[in-house]
């Protein structure tokens, strides 16, 4: 379906930095079109914290040491798209730091879609030709109509306004500009959907995907930080942030005769109580390549998120994951997982979200729910990128 003269603009999170929907997605387009990736910021307001000081940090070497053009984001030659760090001024809060911003990340792609550039990783473009944005935040909002772009598709992943720590007013106020701005809009869950029209937009549904063959192929050996825990096992992968029920965590760790509670990512200002509970290990990120051999040394998944407007929102990239790998999943009664109820187990409180873990432990998975997992075969993301395609060519 790829067109020739066509390129890819996309602004998202920090490619590379991990695995998100939309990497693994113009990861799939990518051999089919030249494509420029900005990295952009979010709207946190700026603390005098540890993450802050962290990301300000990385974020500063960025911007000092930019990416070579010919390096992707696994760091083999043209694997990955042309990355750009345009600078920006950490806040969009006020007028003046919308404008200051448009102004930064105009001046920085003006040179980069100019018809001459070779600015963009995949098939050479066919001298010009036309370029498709696709954004996953809205800090875009002022870019419509200012940049020689044909068409803009918002794929929107997250309630983002709803997350807690980020600027709500803010993101609001700019995602509802966006959307005057954008020709389509992509959200990857029903309540998206839903939002989407309550803001005047019809949106495509788009969910996630899941990359079969990593999950199936052997795995190398285990990261070394679990190599000393007590099996078995349970386990959660993600960014551990105040989306996870501490009290459910809580009362699963009290139930566990032995055995730990593995919680594997970034810290996001979670609970303080996941660190003082028995039985539960924090042992921060892992490379997204070493998860099929943490997931060979697990018994049991867990989707253990509080019910909030963040989490009824969300379509977690994991739970199609932990199915793949053919594991006992117990999961919360998200709005994601109702499509998927006849293949995990979908845990109504604290008290029987712990019995189905146990439950789990001793048991496996039942033979019910491995077979109605086969509806994954479907579930590709190279079927989600031919879906995507169609929308962003219109």
């Amino acid at each position: 379906m790829s067109d020739a003269a066509t390129r890819i603009l996309v602004f998202s999170d920090d490619w590379g930095r991990h695995p998100s929907s939309c990497q693994h997605l113009v990861g799939r387009l990518l051999p089919r079109y030249p494509v420029l990736w900005v990295n952009t910021i979010g709207t946190r307001p700026p603390r005098l914290d540890r993450l802050t000081l962290s990301r300000g940090l990385e974020k500063l070497r960025a911007w000092a040491r930019p990416r070579r053009p010919d390096v992707g984001a696994g760091g083999a030659a043209t694997a990955g798209p042309r990355v750009i760090e345009p600078v920006h001024w950490p806040s969009f809060r006020s007028r003046t730091a919308r404008r200051l911003n448009a102004a930064l990340l105009r001046r920085a792609l003006r040179s980069a879609l100019s018809p001459s550039s070779s600015q963009a990783s995949g098939p050479d473009p066919g001298g010009g030709g036309r370029t498709l944005a696709l954004t996953t935040l809205p800090i875009v909002a002022d870019l419509p109509g200012s940049l020689d772009v044909a068409r803009w598709v918002y794929y929107c992943v997250d309630d983002l306004a709803a997350w807690p720590g980020l600027d709500r007013q803010t993101l609001e106020r700019m995602e509802r500009d966006l959307l005057r701005r954008v020709d389509a809009v992509v959200a990857v869950s029903e309540v998206l959907v839903e939002r989407m029209a309550a803001l005047g937009r019809e949106a495509t549904l788009l969910t996630h995907g899941v990359d079969l063959e990593l999950w199936r192929r052997p795995a190398g050996p285990p990261p070394a930080a679990i190599a000393d825990l007590q099996r078995p096992l349970v386990v959660f992968w993600g960014v551990v942030d105040r989306r996870l029920d501490a009290e459910w965590l809580e009362r699963l760790a009290g139930r566990l005769g032995e055995g730990t509670v593995v919680l594997v990512g970034p810290p996001n200002n979670p609970d303080p109580r996941l660190d003082r509970l028995p039985r539960i290990a924090r042992i921060g990120p892992v490379r997204y390549d070493e998860l099929p051999a943490l997931a060979r040394e697990a018994a049991v998944f867990i989707l253990p998120y509080a019910d909030m407007p963040a989490t009824r929102a969300i379509q977690p990239l994991k739970l199609k994951e932990y199915l793949a790998t053919g594991k006992p999943v117990v999961a919360s009664p998200l709005p994601a997982v109702d499509g998927w109820r006849d293949a995990c187990t979908v845990a109504a409180d604290a008290e029987s979200f712990a019995d189905a873990v146990v439950g789990h432990l001793a048991g496996g998975a039942p033979g019910t729910q491995l077979e109605a997992r086969r509806r994954l075969e479907a579930e590709t993301w190279e079927a989600k990128a031919l879906a995507l395609e169609r929308v962003l060519l219109g």
